[in-house]
């Protein structure tokens, strides 16, 4: 299922909620294994962060987007992690790196991934926007502009169609 399936429209050029988090978070962090008895993104999103950051999930609004340190996304190459985020409301994520398969992952959802070196600059509760196609990462609370990596034209294309399947499907015609 992708975020357009899901019926959300994800819009990163408006202002939202940055929850920071280290380096190092895997998949087993952003979402339990324990949940993984389903591919909902709502109910999954439900668990987003269940151990780490308990907070998380009862708190995090449509809008709001993850902001880590190095290799985000390590671990399983489980759809679940990035399907969670999604389910929960989560607009994009940006860190300073990420796991490749998460990455792809991300994109292959729909969900926008941005690298950013400077992302650790950014606090835990600033208000931030992201500008895919400059590479740009908008801290308002800081009134600080971080330069990223821009999406390729290709990946910004299959996040704007929210994801692969709805790619693909309209691709062969079959929407």
């Amino acid at each position: 299922m992708t975020d357009a399936d899901a019926g959300r429209d994800i819009d990163t050029t408006e202002p939202g909620r940055a929850w920071t988090f280290g380096d190092d978070i895997d998949t087993d962090q952003i979402i339990p294994s324990r949940f993984l008895v389903s591919s909902d993104p709502a109910e999954l999103g439900e668990h987003a962060f269940n151990d780490l950051r308990p907070e998380f999930a009862p708190n995090v609004a449509d809008g709001d987007f993850v902001v880590g340190g190095h290799n985000f996304g390590s671990g399983s190459s489980r759809e679940h992690a990035p399907l969670s985020l999604l389910g929960a409301g989560i607009d994009g994520i940006v860190a300073q790196s990420f796991a490749r398969i998460f990455f792809r992952n991300g994109i292959n959802l729909g969900l926008p991934v941005l690298i950013c070196p400077d992302a650790d600059r950014i606090d835990d509760g600033d208000e931030i926007s992201l500008r895919l196609d400059e590479g740009a990462v908008i801290n308002h609370t800081a009134d600080e502009r971080y330069d990223a990596d821009p999406l390729p034209e290709f990946l910004q294309t299959l996040v704007d169609r929210g994801g692969l399947e709805p790619y693909t499907r309209a691709k062969l015609g079959t929407e």
